[in-house]
């Protein structure tokens, strides 16, 4: 049954290209005040680095932020392969982005918003509520027949303020307790969780317990979300309405972008940041492999 508060969930999470580019144009030329700043979180395992595509052409007006370096903090293998970043380091970054507390923020990137999420997920976890994705990302732009612009802008530093700490997460201690009680997802490539291959982490397979719910399923063919009715026929397979559900993958990045489609479906998800790339890295954790938990 549809929920009669999915168009205003929907137009509260994400923007259409034609609703973005119609936005922009009412803001163009109006002065001072709030803002709506476009990031452009171009990132992905064979390609970290998505400046150079981006310097090629971008939404006009977005701004580059790099998901290795401002979207993560770096330490030891046993914290993962991109744990969360502090708020002196995030509110560093979102001030190089030209972010003020009034304004409101629109993310993309290359395809699917399997990076953005994770910017989505990091704003509002730091108390910033305003931020949606582009649906479709930049492949609809691009169809849709706006322009793109190869200008780096460098807009005048922002002032905004980033507090971590608005959403749940699971620390790696409480993750198995969580599995066993309630609903971990993982959603990672069916192959990874099984460990028929792990291209990335030392050990292959899965957290046990966890279901595998690929996130790559929340999309469409042309990479826009699935319609909410559909995104909660899927996540139901897993889970009863209202109860507690955790995400994972392999280093909280496509977690992220499971969260996202689950607030769409109306659910309010817990991410284990470490993920797998944290779990896989402790030797005296448990393993499981196969198709099932």
């Amino acid at each position: 049954m549809s929920d009669p508060t999915d168009g205003a969930r929907r137009s509260d999470l994400l923007i259409t290209p034609t609703e973005l580019h119609d936005l922009l144009a009412s803001e163009a030329g109006g002065g001072e005040g709030p803002r709506t700043r476009i990031l452009d979180v171009r990132w992905t395992l064979a390609q970290p680095s998505g400046h150079s595509d981006y310097l090629t052409g971008h939404i006009p007006g977005a701004m580059y932020v790099d998901l290795e370096s401002e979207l993560s903090a770096h330490g030891a293998a046993t914290l993962g392969r991109h744990p969360l970043p502090g708020g002196e380091a995030l509110t560093h970054s979102a001030r190089r982005w030209g972010l003020h507390p009034e304004d409101s923020v629109v993310a993309y990137d290359g395809g699917g918003n399997l990076a953005s999420a994770r910017l989505w997920w990091l704003l509002r976890d730091a108390g910033f509520e305003r931020v949606r994705l582009l649906d479709g990302a930049l492949p609809a732009w691009v169809a849709a027949g706006f322009e793109l612009e190869t200008a780096e802008p460098t807009p005048a530093p922002g002032t905004v303020v980033l507090t971590p700490g608005h959403l749940p997460t699971l620390a790696l201690e409480d993750v198995e307790r969580f599995a066993r009680e309630h609903t971990l997802v993982d959603v990672r490539a069916p192959e990874r969780y099984r460990g028929d291959v792990e291209p990335m982490d030392p050990v292959a397979g899965h957290i046990p317990g966890a279901l595998n719910l690929p996130t790559a399923e929340n999309l469409t063919e042309d990479g826009r979300f699935l319609s909410s009715d559909a995104l909660r026929a899927k996540f139901g397979r897993a889970a009863e309405p209202g109860s507690p559900v955790g995400f994972s993958c392999g280093s909280g990045i496509t977690a992220s972008h499971a969260l996202f489609a689950y607030a769409l479906a109306g659910g309010e998800g817990v991410l284990f940041p470490g993920s797998w790339s944290q779990w896989s890295n402790t030797p005296e954790l448990p393993v499981a492999t196969g198709p099932t938990p």
